[in-house]
């Protein structure tokens, strides 16, 4: 047991530190849809309380005063003076069934719904600059997933994880002749695998890696002149998380991130388009609460840096957790 531990932490702490390694390239774009940028972070392997249906509510909120070209610059003139703040919620149902039907895995599906508020502000009147579309629902999101049973030790769970083919629907709200939607109006698939693994009983590390696929937009929006489709790139992005127990099965504190890198060119009518692969790494404190083992509270912060081809700010993210 000793030795699996220490091979599955070597391989989280390898991935969490060669994240900033990938190139980056890009200019203006904001193509890509709407993904868990921190939503998600301490003891993410597997759910607290086993079998069941849980209920999640989030609340993020994200602001930035830069928009961010190609070269992480600013991608608009001085005068500009945006100021860009959005309000995230996340209702998300979970069924986790207690029956393993492939390699022990047991079947489960997730559910989540967004409700957006995008409010970008200029210093000036100029129309031409990205602009918001309100208030409104986001694309929903449905994940058939595999979790597995905690791999346990002598002093309790070692290692616990779980894989998730996510899919998000183009259910939400969207305007050609905006860039900040709610929703993408394209289809994406969005699969992840996360483990936690308990370097002690009180000392855990977490990842949430995501792999994302974007099928083309028949109605792109406004800065793809005479376009009849348009298709966002692929990306990678993950969430890790390290934490420590404070106060014994009551308060665990850590540090949490999020990094994301699209690795493919968007697509205009089938031909790349060069420099518009987005990027941003995002690191701050956090902490979880368990007010009993059915009911959790996350708190979370992010400031953000190494962006590319989309805004830099920060993240704050509150999410409770119950299960029934």
């Amino acid at each position: 047991m000793k030795k699996f531990r220490i091979i599955l932490l070597w391989l989280m702490a390898g991935f969490i530190s060669s994240i900033a390694l990938f190139p980056a390239a890009g200019t203006l774009a904001y193509d890509l849809p709407s993904v868990n940028l921190g939503f998600t972070s301490f003891l993410d392997g597997g759910p607290p309380a086993g079998p069941g249906i849980y209920f999640s509510q989030y609340l993020q909120y994200w602001t930035s005063d830069k928009l961010t070209d190609s070269n992480g610059d600013a991608a608009l003139p001085s005068f500009a003076d945006e100021d860009l703040a959005a309000w995230i919620s996340l209702t998300q149902l979970i069924y986790q069934s207690d029956k393993a039907i492939v390699a022990g895995g047991k079947w489960g599906v997730n559910l989540m719904i967004p409700v957006v508020n995008i409010d970008m502000n200029y210093g000036t009147d100029v129309s031409a600059f990205p602009q918001d579309n309100g208030t409104g629902v986001g694309d929903l999101l449905i994940g058939p997933f595999l979790q597995w049973d905690p791999i346990m030790g002598s002093n309790g769970p070692i290692f616990m994880h779980r894989v998730e083919f996510q899919m998000i629907f183009p259910t939400g709200k969207y305007d050609e002749n905006k860039e900040l939607n709610q929703g993408s109006n394209f289809f994406s698939f969005n699969p992840y695998w996360a483990g936690t693994l308990f370097i002690t009983p009180k000392l855990t590390a977490s990842t949430r890696i995501h792999y994302l696929w974007n099928a083309k937009n028949s109605d792109p929006n406004r800065g793809f002149v005479g376009a009849d489709d348009t298709q966002a790139g692929q990306a990678v992005h993950a969430n890790f998380a390290m934490d420590y127990e404070v106060l014994a099965k009551r308060l665990r504190l850590g540090v949490n991130g999020y990094y994301l890198k699209q690795i493919t060119d968007t697509q205009m009518d089938g031909s790349d388009i060069d420099d518009r692969k987005e990027q941003v790494l995002g690191i701050g404190p956090g902490l979880v609460y368990h007010f009993s083992q059915n009911s959790h509270l996350f708190f979370n912060t992010y400031f953000e840096s190494m962006a590319e081809n989309r805004p830099e700010g920060k993240r704050c993210n509150l999410r409770w957790v119950y299960h029934f």
